[in-house]
C-alpha cells in the first residue's frame, strides 16, 4: 500500500548522510584502545551525545565536547578539547551514503523533500549540497532551538511547512531520535532505513526498508 504525502521528511545525519563518529573516535583513540575498549568509547560516545541533546538547546559544538569530555572520564582516558573540535568540524565534510543520491532522485520534483537535522545552520549546507539531489527545505535543530528526539523540533517543521502529522512520511534509520517521537506525535506514516544502528522494534508502526533505494516505492514512484 502506498501513501502519496505532502512532504517527505527525513532525518540526515545518520540516515542520508554517512555519519562516521565511529571512525573519527577509531582516527583518535585507536592507537591507544584495544579494540574492545575502543568499541566501548564509540557506544558510550553515542550515549552521551544523545545524553546532551535532551535539554535547553546549544551549539552542536558543545554538545560533541562535552560528550566526549565526559566519555573520557568514564573510560579513563585523557581528554583533549583540540580532539573535539577536530571531530565537529569533520561534520559538514561527510556525504552521502551509496544508495541515497539514487533513491532521492526518483523522488525530487515530485513529492517536497524536507530535511530536519540536529546540524547548525553553517554545518549542513555542505552535506546537504553532498546527497546531489536538490531539497526544497532544511530545518535544523539551530532554528528550532531544540533537537531531535524532543517534539518540538518536530513541531517547528510542522509549523513553517503548515501542515501536520497526518501530511509527512517520515524517514530515519533511528528509532531513538526520530521514530519513537514520531510515533508519539501521531506521524503514521514512517519509513525505517536499517543501516543496522539500532534493532528492529515494530511497536513503533513503520514500514523497513534496507535503503533509500526501497522509498520510492512507498510513494508509488
Amino acid at each position: 500500500m502506498t501513501f502519496s504525502p505532502k512532504f517527505i521528511t527525513f532525518d540526515c545525519h545518520g540516515t542520508m548522510i554517512f555519519y562516521d563518529m565511529a571512525g573519527a573516535v577509531h582516527d583518535h583513540y585507536g592507537d591507544t584502545l584495544s579494540p574492545d575498549a575502543l568499541k566501548v568509547f564509540i557506544r558510550n560516545f553515542a550515549a552521551y551525545r544523545l545524553d546532551e541533546v535532551l535539554g535547553a538547546w546549544k551549539p552542536y559544538a558543545d554538545v560533541v565536547h562535552n560528550s566526549l569530555e565526559r566519555t573520557c572520564k568514564r573510560t579513563g582516558v585523557p581528554f583533549a578539547p583540540k580532539i573535539a573540535t577536530e571531530i565537529y568540524e569533520r561534520v559538514p565534510t561527510w556525504g552521502p551514503h551509496a544508495d541515497v543520491t539514487a533513491g532521492l532522485s526518483k523522488i525530487a520534483g515530485k513529492i517536497p523533500l524536507v530535511a530536519l537535522t540536529n546540524a547548525m545552520n553553517n554545518q549542513i549546507p555542505q552535506n546537504i549540497a553532498n546527497l546531489g539531489v536538490p531539497v526544497d527545505h532544511v530545518f535544523t535543530a539551530e532554528d528550532a532551538q531544540a533537537y531531535k528526539p524532543q517534539m518540538r523540533a518536530f513541531e517547528y517543521m510542522f509549523d513553517q511547512l503548515g501542515c501536520g502529522p497526518e501530511d509527512v512520511l517520515h524517514v530515519s534509520s533511528s528509532f531513538r531520535y526520530d521514530l519513537m517521537t514520531a510515533h508519539d506525535l501521531d506521524i503514521t506514516h514512517k519509513a525505517w532505513v536499517n543501516r543496522g544502528h539500532e534493532p528492529a522494534n515494530p511497536y513503533y508502526g513503520y514500514t523497513e526498508i534496507s535503503d533509500i533505494s526501497g522509498l520510492p516505492a512507498l510513494v508509488g514512484l
